[in-house]
């Protein structure tokens, strides 16, 4: 992995891989890189991808957003993948992704990009769904300018992380019945994250591809009912589908907010685009980039066996299989609690206060009910109260903190601890410290839960209103234990 200033620009000529950390970027990245093809990748926040360690690929931070930031990391590039949106924004996320747009085709013609590719989403006739007229919109601004735009339009792609399939997969895997909603019987051409790739790569390569729209699928043509089915057939499960013509996709995206687990923003999002037929039927894309198409059960066994094989290029908290216990089955996508507040503590002092967690059963507040839970643990053969802190106050990788392991750690800043408590599910417990302002700091504590099946789910619902009172106290105790001691330390 290089960074950006390491590299002169005149040196090579890039492929921009515009918003990396993103679901299709933080794939397209490295299979770029691995075709030999010159390499930049950016995110709004480059810790994000820095933290993928991703081998011959330049990083750099961006945000279209902010057009300042935009002709650095144009400089010396050929073609631009611009693969951005602002679904998890809310609900004005249109307007911010019209902007970007436009931010980023003039600072592109300024630059003399040769070709810009946008991967949009099929869109039906008359579409209902906010996010596809967002998506058909954005793709419109960016062919208004004067840079010639390949845009390549997919619906649901079957990957490890994918929203569409991490739904699918949390629907089959978390419910042995389920009353589904009308949108079980839109059809879908579900395409292969491997085929999805290949045309990205080789598209833009084309001269006759400039200023074209292409629709691209897999080879079978289904309904989500049929998806469902098939996939559950794979992992060995057997649901009872029970379809509701009267759930409307409001009704829809709260149920899919208990159930599964991909966050809450772009399942809204998705479910409106789910509402709909969305049918790739055009067939030029795939005379110019011959290929395998998958159907989908090969597409499903590829995404199946890419997590397997932990051959996910993406954050511990959003899919990394060892936050999953090593079990592709709990959800990807993780359920997540917490609380912060700021104080007028000290990087250090925090730091320090926060390195003793576990220390003689201690964890800062509610002892009473981290008791229970580690009882608990205990009597069903879990870690808690068989382990002793290697040292009270230093920690580092690896080091066993009562039931919990140590998996990263930024000393003054982060501390991530994996949960191995027996739960139906996998869980991480992270302290992050911020700088608020000049003299504050802000302690967040969060918890991370990969539901397994419908115990999973039940478990981590029944322990959220306990999780809201013990972080507002823990976060609370650890400000006041920090500030105690620096003063005591200033006297």
């Amino acid at each position: 992995m290089e960074n950006l200033e390491t590299v002169k620009p005149e040196m090579l000529s890039y492929r921009l891989v515009f918003g990396a950390s993103g679901y299709i970027g933080s794939h397209l990245a490295p299979y770029l890189a691995s075709r030999g093809l010159p390499v930049r990748a950016t995110s709004r926040n480059i810790e994000v991808i820095e933290s993928r360690d991703w081998q011959d690929v330049a990083l750099a931070e961006a945000d279209a957003l902010r057009p300042e930031t935009l002709d650095g990391v144009l400089d010396g590039v050929d073609i631009a993948y611009y693969l951005v949106h602002s679904m998890a924004a809310g609900k004005n996320f249109p307007e911010l992704d019209a902007r970007a747009a436009r931010n980023f085709a003039e600072a592109a013609a300024r630059h003399g990009v040769k070709r810009i590719v946008y991967l949009g989403g099929l869109v039906p006739k008359a579409p209902k769904s906010t996010h596809l007229r967002s998506r058909q919109e954005t793709g419109d601004i960016l062919r208004a300018g004067s840079v010639p735009v390949t845009e390549i339009r997919a619906g649901m792609i079957i990957g490890p992380g994918s929203a569409a399939w991490e739904v699918i997969r949390d629907l089959v895997n978390h419910l042995p019945f389920m009353i589904t909603p009308r949108w079980v019987f839109s059809r879908s051409t579900p395409i292969a994250l491997s085929n999805l790739l290949c045309y990205l790569a080789d598209a833009p390569s084309l001269e006759e591809t400039a200023g074209e729209i292409y629709d691209v699928g897999g080879a079978d043509d289904l309904t989500y009912e049929e998806i469902m089915r098939q996939y559950a057939k794979l992992v060995g499960k057997n649901p009872r589908i029970i379809p509701v013509r009267v759930l409307t996709p409001r009704l829809s995206s709260y149920w899919l907010r208990l159930v599964t687990s991909v966050p809450t923003n772009i399942a809204r999002a998705l479910i409106d685009g789910l509402s709909q037929d969305v049918i790739a039927t055009d067939g030029r894309l795939a005379s110019l980039v011959p290929q395998n198409l998958l159907g989908f059960r090969e597409a499903a066994r590829e995404a199946l066996d890419a997590d397997r094989k932990h051959a996910v290029p993406a954050r511990w908290v959003e899919g990394s299989i060892a936050c999953r216990e090593f079990h592709p089955e709990y959800g990807f996508y993780s359920k997540q609690a917490g609380d912060s507040v700021r104080c007028s503590a000290s990087r250090d002092a925090l730091w320090r206060v926060i390195c003793r967690v576990g220390q003689e059963g201690d964890f800062f507040y509610a002892g009473w009910l981290w008791w229970l839970r580690r009882t608990l643990d205990w009597i069903v053969g879990g870690p808690s109260f068989r382990r002793k802190r290697r040292h009270p106050e230093e920690l580092r990788i690896g080091d066993a903190v009562d039931a919990w392991r140590v998996i990263a750690l930024q000393p003054g800043k982060q501390l991530t601890m994996l949960m191995e408590m027996k739960a139906p599910g996998a869980g991480v417990l992270e302290f992050d410290i911020d700088d608020a302002d000049d003299d504050q700091r802000t302690i967040t504590v969060t918890a991370y839960f990969h539901p397994a099946g419908v115990w999973g789910i039940l478990y981590w619902f029944v322990l959220l209103p306990f999780h809201a009172f013990i972080f507002h106290g823990m976060t609370r105790v650890i400000a006041k234990r920090a500030e105690t001691e620096a003063a005591t330390e200033a006297a």
